[in-house]
């Protein structure tokens, strides 16, 4: 028997009782039945951005549903009232997850099915499910993946670099030294390096990588699947000039392409080799020697070389 009450805390129509009748859900205004679900957790995938990405199985899976656990209520609405689907939402994320799992975990227990959503794309990636699939299967409950739409997954296939082996690697951390320091921990790892980075730290991100990585092929993608989806392409220094200091808005995954043969220079030894030189010869001088010494972009060198506080031969930049 399906629940009918409406817990304190959800959003969304109830649910039809019981399930003689079929759930609906429509597209292009033709109303579609969603066969019924066993109890469970299903994981399910949906749109980064088009709507249109979504999957039949998903939209089956989301009608059926006794409950959908969302991130946001108000941007899972969205998709939901785009194809006519009524459901009661239980917010789900970061910051009540500790709460909401028991009682999710309660409600699979007693039968119903739950389908799981992020705010876009694959939940579990960079978002807070991956403790309650654990939860889930530890008290023997089913858990059923339904695949669809990929930050991640979109960016490499358009990216235009090595796409046999690659590394996900998700948000950096946002402090320099603790982000170089990661950096410099999976600069070897022989495959295309994917990660998720915010519109302010960007140019940061870049110049960090550029330091660290040397270099590389990579790719900043923005707005993936949306009407504004771009694909910049180009070396890491290059990239780090483009955006530093630009604005910029929308979703971001950042691609690096895998190392050459020779290890990259570890962002200490760089700094020290670019101040030595700096104390010796001027900022300007210097970076033109380390940028034909590493490959790395002399501006950027520069800049550092600023920014590290040497001005070269009696406080003058040359």
């Amino acid at each position: 028997m399906t629940k009918t009450r409406q817990d304190k805390g959800e959003k969304g129509a109830e649910a039809p009782p019981g399930t003689s009748s079929p759930r609906r859900f429509f597209i292009a205004g033709t109303a579609l039945d969603a066969p019924s679900l066993p109890p469970g957790l299903h994981v399910v995938a949906t749109p980064i951005g088009n709507l249109g990405d979504v999957t039949l199985r998903a939209l089956q899976v989301l009608a059926a549903a006794d409950r959908i656990a969302c991130e946001d209520t108000r941007r899972s609405a969205i998709l939901l009232r785009h194809y006519g689907i009524e459901a009661r939402l239980v917010p789900y994320h970061e910051h009540n997850a500790a709460r909401q799992r028991p009682r999710i975990l309660s409600m699979i227990g007693d039968g119903e099915s739950v389908a799981l959503i992020s705010d876009a794309g694959t939940p579990l990636v960079s978002d807070p499910g991956y403790r309650i699939v654990t939860d889930c299967i530890e008290a023997g409950f089913a858990v059923v993946p339904v695949p669809g739409a990929s930050a991640l997954l979109s960016g490499l296939v358009g990216a235009g670099l090595p796409s046999d082996r690659f590394w996900f690697e998700g948000f950096l951390p946002p402090k320099e030294k603790a982000r170089r320091d990661r950096l410099a921990a999976i600069a070897n790892i022989p495959g295309t390096l994917i990660f998720y980075e915010s519109p302010a730290r960007l140019a940061a991100a870049l110049s960090d990588m550029a330091l660290v990585f040397g270099p590389r092929r990579a790719v900043v993608a923005r707005e993936l699947t949306k009407l504004h989806e771009t694909f910049e392409r180009g070396g890491l220094p290059e990239l780090a000039a483009i955006f530093s200091g630009a604005a910029v808005k929308g979703e971001i995954v950042i691609l690096v392409g895998p190392p050459e043969r020779e290890a990259p220079v570890e962002p200490a030894d760089l700094d020290e080799r670019l101040a030595s030189l700096t104390d010796e010869k001027g900022a300007r001088t210097a970076s033109e020697i380390l940028a034909d010494e590493t490959g790395l972009d002399r501006k950027m060198l520069y800049r550092r070389a600023i920014a590290l506080g040497r001005g070269g031969k009696s406080g003058k930049n040359r």
